[in-house]
Parts: structure tokens; sequence; C-alpha cells
């Protein structure tokens, strides 16, 4: 029995991590057509994702511009979208997370009455300006979705306490622990771009891109990170640095050419995956880092003051560092010193799933299509 259509649409690197698992899932139930459309808000990142999933995008809408704003982004994204929308009339649009293209993506479903589904469904920190875009994003787009895939019981919660139907509602994991178990490989060799980094050197690795750090918060992590290296002179710090000048030109401003600080280009996920399965601490303000590190046993210091993933945080594998320098280097100090607190934050159980996410949102997604199909016929 044909099932319809089912189009995906991301436009980031972290989501097309998190969406390919479900993307070759779908591409695997031969009653469902699935139609993949990228709004390619970030470009160089999301391509090589792509390639290494070895998904091809049906529709590309090339949105990435130089020094882009959120106002180009959604309008460019609603515009491009609609056009897809009414050529391909697809039966469901699958989003994730919370960027501006899932907000985009849901509206534009919306506005054409194409039901919308959520993966990675019900994150919430109740701060509209923290993590900013993000938490609107996600807020407004379950407002719109009718199925909803929350990765633990915490955000299932969180839809309930907005009055979403219980029944719209299943705790399927994180897809991205599907995507990094996929990845990760026992016999992995590092690449040219990790030339003259001392491997063996305990490595901090960091990551650095909210827009609520941006400016002096930023020079304030950084300061830390150099106070960190003339301490311990066995550790060595592994930076890929984000696209964006706004936070390049002030990393490379403090921390160039410093002893055992390497900045490098931002990284493939393949390597990115193994870098940090290879890496004795995480210092991010990433989200995505938060669900994957503790997967691989690596301790995350979070360079927020909140975080829509708490989960991680009562499971002792994260701890909310905020972006003072003085609290930075503390808490990073006390797992670099401190053998037991290091063992306790590495070996906590992840709260995140079993890396078989993506095979129960497709289940659903079945379930509600042929129901559809039922109840139109």
């Amino acid at each position: 029995m044909y099932l319809g259509k089912v189009m995906v649409v991301f436009g980031t690197r972290p989501e097309a991590i998190k969406m390919a698992p479900v993307v070759k899932e779908l591409q695997k139930v031969t009653d469902i057509t699935t139609v993949v459309t990228v709004t390619a808000q970030h470009r160089e990142m999301l391509d090589q994702v792509l390639r290494l999933f070895e998904i091809k995008a049906d529709y590309d809408l090339n949105l990435m511009e130089t020094q882009q704003d959120l106002f180009s982004i959604t309008t460019g994204a609603l515009t491009g979208l609609k056009e897809v929308l009414e050529k391909e009339k697809p039966d469901l649009v699958i989003v994730h997370g919370d960027t501006t293209t899932t907000l985009a993506a849901s509206l534009a479903a919306f506005y054409m009455r194409i039901p919308v589904a959520h993966v990675e469904a019900g994150l919430r920190t109740r701060n509209k300006y923290s993590p900013f875009p993000e938490e609107m994003n996600r807020t407004l787009t379950g407002r719109l979705t009718e199925l909803h895939f929350a990765p633990t019981d915490t955000s299932r919660e969180n839809l309930l306490a907005e009055a979403t139907a219980e029944f719209k509602i299943w705790v399927t994991g994180n897809t991205v622990i599907d995507a990094l178990l996929s990845t990760i490989k026992k016999d992995y060799q590092f690449g040219e771009e990790f030339a003259g980094i001392d491997m063996s050197r305990r490595l901090l690795l960091v990551t650095t891109h909210r827009r609520e750090n941006w400016g002096e918060r930023m020079r304030e992590i950084y300061q830390a990170l150099l106070e960190l290296v003339e301490e311990f002179p066995d550790i060595a710090v592994v930076f890929p640095v984000h696209k964006n000048p706004i936070v390049r030109n002030v990393a490379e401003e403090m921390l160039s050419g410093k002893p055992r600080i390497h900045l490098l280009e931002p990284l493939d996920y393949e390597p990115f995956a193994h870098l940090m399965n290879a890496a004795y601490l995480i210092i991010t303000d990433s989200g995505g880092l938060q669900e994957e590190a503790p997967a691989l046993g690596k301790p995350v210091l979070v360079l927020r003051d909140t975080t829509e993933r708490p989960e991680a945080v009562t499971a002792g594998t994260v701890k909310l560092v905020g972006t003072n320098r003085r609290r930075i280097y503390e808490e990073t100090k006390k797992l670099l010193s401190d053998p037991r607190e290091y063992d306790r934050m590495a070996r906590a159980i992840n709260p995140y799933g079993d890396g078989k996410a993506a095979r129960r949102i497709v289940r659903e997604l079945v379930s509600f299509l042929y129901v559809r199909i039922g109840a139109q016929g």
C-alpha cells in the first residue's frame, strides 16, 4: 500500500547530522516517497554531512549569504519552500530542532495545511532570549506540529505542560546518537589537519559560536583557556573555529600562535566525531555536543547559564559553567586535577538513548500515514 510522500527539510550541519538517520531509515520504506529539501542556511558545513551519509538533496535553496541575518534567512526559506511545497504536495513535512529553517518550514507547511512532524521536540529553557533565537524557534514550531518526537521524558513533560495532546508525543531518544555510533570507527586515522597536534596530551576540545556569547563573554572564555594552558603543561587545546568573523576575529586575536593552542578550520563531521572520542574533556556552548560527548564518556563544561538539555546536567555528564573566566578556569582545573571528579562525570549514564531513535520515529510516521490514508478513503 502506497502511504504517501514525506518531505524532510533542514538547513544546517547539526540538523543534517541528526536528520541523516531518519532520512536513511525512511528510504528503506518502499511505500513512502522521501523528498529531501535543504535551505543551506549553512553551506559548506552542510554539504560535507550530506556526502558522509550519502544523502542527495532533491531541492537546494542555497540561502547562505555573507553576513546574513535572521530576516533574510526566514524570508528566503519561506518563499523558497512555498515553491517546493506547491510542486511536490507532500503529505507530511519533517523538521528538526530549533533552527530558523525549522521555524520557516513549519510555518510554510502550516500555510498549506500540511501536517508537521518535529524531531527533537520539547526542548525548553523557558527563557526566550537564551539561547537566541533557538528557544522561540522550537517553541513556535511546537505550536505548529502534529507529531512530536521528544528525545527524553523531560522533553515530553515540557510539551505536556504546554497542553500538547499526549497522544501526539513519542519519546524516541535522540537521533544524534544514531549518527554518532554509526560514524565512530576503532581504526580511524586522523588526517593532515591534525598535523602538529600531540594527540598523546590531554586534549581539551573547545567550540564557541552562540550569539549570546559574542563580545566580552567570548574574551572571558578565551582568557580562561590561556590560563589553563599555562598552568597544565600536559594539556593541549584543540579549537575548530567557527566561520563567523565575529567569533573568528576574537579567537585569532587572543589565541593564535599560543603554545599548545591549535586553531583549526571547521572540521567535517567524521573527524570531529573522532576528535570528540580522543578528547579528555569538552568545553562548549553548543547544544548538540551536550548529547554526543556523554555517549563517548567525555565530561562536558557548557559555556552557558541555561540549557534546554537539563537531563545531562541531572545525570552528571554535563555542568553549566557560564562565561565567567574564573568559573571556567576553576571547573576545568577541577576535572584536570581530581580523578574522582573526572570519573564521576565520565562514567555517568548518557540520557539520550541507544542509537535506535530513527527506527522508532519512522515506525510512528508509517502509522500516521497509514491512518491518514484510511481517514481520507
